[in-house]
């Protein structure tokens, strides 16, 4: 997948996704964005991202979204499939950003420190 656009997923309204997206842009690396609110979760890459990153990674039981809902519906988020469908209609239960980088891998959050140097995906 080398060459392969860096993807950030998130929300543009977001603090974290616009520190990710000026970090992004402070080491010239180009990104493609896709806004949750503007064009919705994409179904196949969330089924990609609960495979490889987990829905307890995903899933942002930390935020002020997950907070306001009902007891009754966070208790019933017991396996992908119910995170899956939570994520789908309450976008900002996801943790943010998801960036797919350009070798393929999918990381979740935004930490500086952690995040590859080089535009496709790799470190130094």
């Amino acid at each position: 997948m080398e060459n392969t656009p860096i993807k950030l997923y998130g929300i543009a309204a977001c603090d974290t996704v616009k520190r990710a997206r000026a970090w992004l842009d402070a080491h010239h690396m180009a990104h493609d964005f896709h806004d949750f609110k503007k064009l919705g979760v994409p179904a196949d890459q969330l089924d990609r991202w609960l495979a490889e990153v987990g829905r307890e990674r995903l899933l942002n039981t930390r935020g002020t979204t997950w907070r306001k809902l009902d007891e009754t519906v966070r208790a019933a988020v017991v396996d992908d499939a119910s995170a899956r469908a939570l994520m789908l209609a309450q976008p900002s239960v996801i943790k943010r950003p998801v960036v797919q980088w350009g070798d393929g891998r999918v990381s979740v959050g935004f930490d500086a420190n952690a995040w590859p140097i080089h535009a496709d995906g790799g470190l130094p």
